[in-house]
């Protein structure tokens, strides 16, 4: 399941773009035959999550006889409220796969619809994650890739050169070190790792060579733990067990300035627009650099570097039927086309169609760094799933859920909890 998005550092906007549909019937069509057509949609934090209302506001004016509403979830609750209700048959149409991990659950519910048929751009990525025996239930609308914040501001009071595109995870933690060493006293550290098992997990999981976390073999994850807790140990970023008990948020870590450096997914960029421009966040130059790679084979900007992150898609509710079914993969061909990537991007939400057009658009947007490196850092990836596309991921997961709370508390040395991990895996896991 290998993306790869290679985008040239210049590039032309593109005055004006096609207004066509992707699908095969457009809903405009089925309106004609049956009259005003209304699909609902699910969403999450409505009020801060621009994209669904975006997307919907884009379709309806194309399609004036369509009506897209918006069903608002918990985001915490996502996918138990979800299931729920399309067991209640009060499911809304269109579905937000807000996690590629539960889409095999949807699946096997006989709860999707088989979307196969819905066209999608040739350059479009993360269409795999929604692959299931031969059949696609989902498209991809936003591929986020997870890459490096860094503080401008403080590099220069560090005396300390900005990355330039070629680290090692080595070159990372020595870099982190040298930068904690000269803020020391200023209440900045060299860099800040959020809690989660993404932190670690999904740039090895993504970068060391033959790993598969189907496989149930999780001894490449050493190497990862053992970098990161010895920045800890080195105080060169705040230790897990204080992250937790004080609740730190990576957006007031960074936004604060209290670490120069953030490994994050490219989802950041939209929110520490927004909250410099709403004064949440100090007034600071920041920019973008690749994730640091496993080995120089993939590092530097003449190679591609290899990152990790999950799409988001939208499938379809399997009771719909008739012109909402139509209007509804009419839907999905915009959002995951041409017009609903330049909306998005217009945002600063990072699409699953990266073009040179939608690249320059994400880059227009105010705030976003102008640096070379930030523009080859979001556009210049290849980017392996976190999930893979499986029924058994999910369990996966909460397995190396708990290896990572245990190594990272310290209540368990590495060697440990990766043989526990493994010897669960054996016993809860059934791997078809």
């Amino acid at each position: 399941m290998k993306r790869k998005f290679v985008v040239a550092a210049g590039v032309a906007m593109v005055a004006s773009l096609a207004l066509s549909s992707c699908s095969g019937e457009s809903a405009d069509d089925g309106a004609e035959a049956g009259g005003p057509v209304t699909i609902s949609m699910s969403g999450w934090s409505l009020a801060t999550t621009p994209e669904f209302q975006v997307l919907a506001d884009g379709y309806m004016a194309k399609n004036p006889d369509v009506t897209v509403e918006l069903k608002e979830y918990d985001p915490l609750n996502y996918n138990t409220l979800l299931t729920a209700d399309l067991a209640a048959g009060s499911g809304p149409d269109v579905i937000v796969q807000k996690e590629v991990k539960f889409v095999s659950t949807f699946q096997e519910g006989a709860q999707l619809v088989d979307v196969s048929d819905v066209e999608l751009p040739e350059d479009i990525g993360g269409t795999e994650a929604y692959d299931i025996d031969g059949a696609s239930y989902a498209v991809p609308y936003r591929q986020d890739s997870w890459v490096v914040f860094y503080n401008k501001a403080l590099f220069d009071q560090a005396g300390m050169e900005y990355p330039d595109g070629s680290w090692t995870w080595d070159d990372y933690a020595d870099t982190e070190e040298d930068l904690a060493t000269a803020l020391a006293g200023t209440g900045a550290f060299g860099g800040y790792q959020h809690g989660w098992q993404s932190t670690v997990q999904g740039f090895a999981n993504a970068q060391v060579p033959d790993a598969d976390i189907l496989s149930g073999e999780f001894g490449h994850l050493e190497e990862y733990y053992e970098r990161v807790l010895a920045l800890q140990d080195d105080k060169a970023q705040v230790d897990f067990n204080t992250r937790n008990a004080n609740q730190l948020t990576y957006q007031g870590e960074f936004g604060k300035q209290k670490a120069a450096m953030l490994p994050m997914g490219s989802w950041f960029v939209a929110t520490l627009i927004a909250q410099q421009a709403a004064g949440e966040a100090d007034a600071f130059d920041w920019g973008i650099a690749p994730a640091p790679q496993y080995d120089d084979s993939t590092a530097g900007i003449d190679n591609v570097p290899v990152t990790f992150g999950d799409p988001t898609g939208l499938g379809i509710n399997a009771a719909v039927e008739g012109a909402e079914l139509e209007a509804a993969k009419d839907f999905l061909a915009y959002a995951a086309g041409e017009e609903g990537a330049q909306s998005l991007a217009a945002i600063g939400i990072m699409p699953a169609l990266l073009n040179d057009a939608v690249v320059e658009t994400y880059f227009s947007v105010e705030g976003t760094p102008e640096d070379e490196l930030s523009r080859f850092a979001i556009s210049t990836h290849e980017t392996l799933p976190e999930n893979p596309t499986s029924s058994d991921t999910a369990a996966i997961q909460n397995v190396l859920l708990d290896l990572h709370t245990a190594v990272m508390s310290g209540s368990e040395p590495i060697a440990g909890a990766i043989k526990t991990a493994e010897e669960r895996f054996k016993n809860e896991v059934d791997i078809d």
